[in-house]
């Protein structure tokens, strides 16, 4: 089972705390790792990336480009540059099919059985017995624990314009050493440019990089790996070292419109609607992740013809020509038949 890398890059520059987000901190979901954005707050996870794979794959039968424009980001989810073999077939749920009241029963059925858990957002959406609307879904579900329960630390701070304290957990100089065996050290280049691993009883690992870069989360990930690969240093967590992380409990509902309401080429469809849930928490414990995503098709194809009406029954202008003549030799512009037809012998 391949590790699922909680790639949290700029924990402490990304999630500001509770008190930021009640001072009008944006949180932005963004579609992929390439996906660029200002808000200092951002989210990726690659529940809809599977969703998009799978309707690249089983209805569109291809990449996704609209008639109408170019789409960025379409083109970059297009890339498939997260995949269902990116994780344990055990972590994630995905169905497709027509909107019926079937189908729902099926996907609601499948995720008690192998999560225990119940959607939030197939309630949202219409299900008729003769859809012809196609839903696109998936879970993502994680809950793992560290190897050992960090401790719990003074409340404090977040951020140098935080007024409100934020729970943390880690490690002090009062920690049992056991608690070591926790972290590693990827590399410490500066109190403000370092990287930590934790370990956890599955096959998860949590990532914490600390940086004010601005980069989107595919660079963030790469400068990271690529500091550790060069760091030859220590990386055992001592006595003399020091761990502090904030608690995170976080809920967001995006959607991506960008996506929505554009002819497919190639295809009779549209995206009428894209969801995407993250329900993200950590604690000194651990942490669970439950995500869900969604996309529904519609049938775009012009309505059928109904046969065409060519009914005199209004003005209109005759002519009479021979064949083959370009000039007609008779020409009657009609705008009353009765007066007309009182003339005749």
């Amino acid at each position: 089972m391949k590790k699922l890398f909680i790639t949290l890059a700029i924990l402490f520059a990304t999630f500001s705390g509770l008190s930021s987000y009640a001072n009008e901190t944006k949180i932005e979901v963004v579609p992929t790792m390439k996906s660029e954005s200002t808000a200092p707050n951002r989210i990726w996870v690659g529940t809809f990336q599977i969703v998009w794979n799978e309707f690249m794959s089983n209805i569109i039968k291809g990449p996704i480009e609209f008639i109408d424009y170019k789409s960025k980001m379409a083109e970059d989810l297009n890339k498939k540059s997260f995949k269902k073999s990116d994780i344990s077939n055990k972590a994630y749920y995905t169905k497709y099919g027509l909107m019926t009241p079937e189908t729902r029963v099926e996907i609601e059925k499948a995720l008690l059985k192998k999560f225990n858990e119940k959607s939030d957002i197939l309630h949202l959406f219409d299900w008729a017995k003769n859809s012809t609307n196609v839903i696109v879904y998936a879970m993502l579900k994680k809950d793992f624990k560290f190897l050992e329960a960090f401790d719990k630390l003074t409340p404090q701070n977040f951020g140098k314009n935080s007024k409100v304290a934020v729970d943390y957990f880690g490690i002090n100089e009062d920690s049992d050493k056991k608690l070591y065996k926790n972290i590693e050290v990827m590399f410490y280049n500066s109190t403000e440019d370092f990287a930590v691993k934790l370990f956890t009883k599955d096959n998860d690992v949590v990532m914490l990089y600390r940086t004010d870069d601005d980069k989107t989360f595919d660079k963030y990930y790469s400068d990271m790996r690529r500091k550790s690969q060069f760091y030859f240093k220590n990386r055992k967590f001592t006595k003399d070292d020091r761990l502090k992380v904030p608690s995170i409990n976080l809920y967001q509902k995006t959607s991506f419109p960008e996506l929505e309401g554009h002819p497919i080429k190639g295809s009779d469809y549209i995206i009428g609607e894209t969801i995407e849930t993250i329900d993200f928490k950590m604690d000194n414990e651990g942490v669970k992740l439950k995500s869900e995503a969604a996309i529904i098709a519609r049938c775009a194809l012009l309505p059928p013809s109904r046969g065409r009406n060519f009914m005199f029954t209004n003005n209109f202008v005759l002519f009479l020509a021979e064949k083959g003549k370009r000039t007609p030799y008779y020409a009657m512009k009609i705008s009353d038949v009765d007066a007309i037809n009182k003339t005749g012998k």
